[in-house]
């Protein structure tokens, strides 16, 4: 237990309307990227709009069963911590490719299979616990940070480079009131106003941005009042084995980079990861992966968005996130609710998410902050692994000429770069090196270890 308390702060249950209020926060927070991946998916598929509706319900749904398989847990399956679930985008090229000459079922029976595999492999990929090492953890927090900026970037601008409006001084506009308005909250309100920051300023941002005409509506009168996701409405799965190959390679991009989302939660609640928890994490992954095949949705990972959320608002209660996980799927059942959320504005998002996904890198650097430098060939994994971390940051084509399944690992900043780190500390320190490097905070603090 921590500093004497009975129960640590992660397995703090608040009060019910706190549980919303958080948990609402959680969702609008990562709402955008939840439904990115049927958006990107139906529109290269040539889907129709009944059909995108359908799949962005069921990723709803599937989403917030996922997120409260993920923090309440069950036998061996679930990390218990405040975890958001949500679609990895790793997973959006190989579904392009395989829906094109499977269709949708070959890319459900890929899933499920994939996700079979995730969850059978979880206990031995959790013993690669010890190459994650501080050096390698706050690497890859702060590659995490840093490669999601982009995406707060362009949501300021309002969502769409190609755009003509993108990044007048409306949109920019909006998504500095709404950062000054989030910084004002958790500044100068105390408690749990101060724990809303973000929230406030998503709902101020909105309201302003309603009479300059940026707030549209019109999808809220289109959407139907209920629906329920059925299981393999697009048919049963099939399975080819090339494009199972493709998935499972997809799963293992996707258990590293849960492994570093995982060990950075870990780090922001004061609640290190062991190899135990990490591997009913990944269990988790792979269930609700499965259940993604089952119910018409994709492969589910942990969401590095919220990982700054839980570090600006200092709410560490799992609980909080179960009900976010809640919230999503009666998003998922009533499609009016999940439009007007939808209608929250681009250049708003982009505000709050400066401020989110800086406190992801912020969390990274204090990591390294612990680690020793003097004597070690630490800064050398931290340059390079950053460095190669930023490639498809800076040149997202950079990889094209590579075999497709070098593409699926590469294409990924966070992976790349953890990839990178998780390599060089092994090269350069060795796993003794790495081990000295882990208990050296430990003693100090008696909490960052791993």
């Amino acid at each position: 237990m921590q500093q004497g308390k009975p129960v640590h702060p992660v397995d703090e249950k608040l009060p019910m309307g706190q549980l919303f209020t958080y948990g609402l926060q959680h969702v609008l927070a990562m709402y955008a990227g939840a439904v990115a991946v049927p958006l990107i998916l139906a529109n290269a598929l040539g889907l129709s709009t009944e059909q995108l509706i359908f799949l962005i319900n069921a990723d709803l749904f599937t989403c917030g069963i996922a997120t409260i398989i993920q923090t309440v847990g069950f036998w061996k399956v679930g990390v218990r911590i405040p975890m958001i679930q949500g679609v990895t985008f790793a997973a959006v090229t190989p579904m392009i490719i395989i829906g094109k000459s499977q269709g949708l079922t070959g890319i459900y029976g890929a899933i499920i299979v994939a996700g079979l595999f995730t969850f059978l492999l979880a206990p031995y990929f959790s013993r690669l616990l010890r190459f994650f090492p501080p050096v390698v953890t706050g690497t890859i927090i702060t590659i995490i940070g840093i490669t999601l900026m982009p995406v707060a970037v362009r949501w300021a601008g309002g969502g769409n480079p190609a755009a003509p409006d993108f990044a007048n001084m409306t949109n920019i506009g909006l998504a500095l009131i709404t950062l000054v308005m989030v910084l004002f909250f958790y500044r100068y309100f105390k408690g749990f106003l101060s724990n809303i920051a973000v929230l406030l300023g998503l709902m101020g941002g909105t309201a302003i941005a309603i009479p300059f005409g940026i707030v549209s509506f019109a999808e809220v009168g289109k959407a139907g009042w209920f629906n329920i996701t059925t299981p393999f409405w697009f048919g049963y799965p099939t399975f080819d084995v090339a494009s199972i190959a493709a998935m499972v390679l997809v799963m293992l991009v996707v258990m590293t980079e849960t492994t570093g989302d995982c060990i950075a939660i870990g780090e922001i609640i004061d609640k290190p990861v062991t190899q135990d928890d990490l591997s009913r994490c990944l269990r988790a992954d792979g269930l609700s992966t499965v259940l993604g095949g089952i119910f018409n949705s994709f492969p589910y990972t942990a969401f590095a968005q919220n990982v700054g959320l839980v570090g600006l608002t200092r709410v560490r209660s799992r609980y909080v996130v179960t009900a976010a996980g809640v919230i999503l799927t009666v998003l998922g059942l009533f499609p009016k609710l999940a439009a007007i959320i939808a209608a929250i504005p681009s250049p708003v998002l982009g505000g709050a998410g400066i401020a989110m996904f800086g406190m992801v890198a912020a969390s990274g650097i204090k990591t390294l902050s612990k680690i020793n430098f003097d004597g070690t060939h630490n800064i050398m994994v931290v340059a390079v692994s950053i460095g190669v971390g930023m490639i498809t940051l800076a040149v997202p084509n950079f990889f094209d000429h590579f075999p497709n399944w070098a593409q699926v690992i590469l294409h990924s900043g966070i992976t790349a770069g953890s990839l990178s780190a998780i390599a060089l500390n092994a090269l350069l320190n060795g796993t003794g090196a790495a081990s000295e490097a882990m208990e050296e905070p430990k003693a100090e603090l008696g909490l960052h270890g791993h």
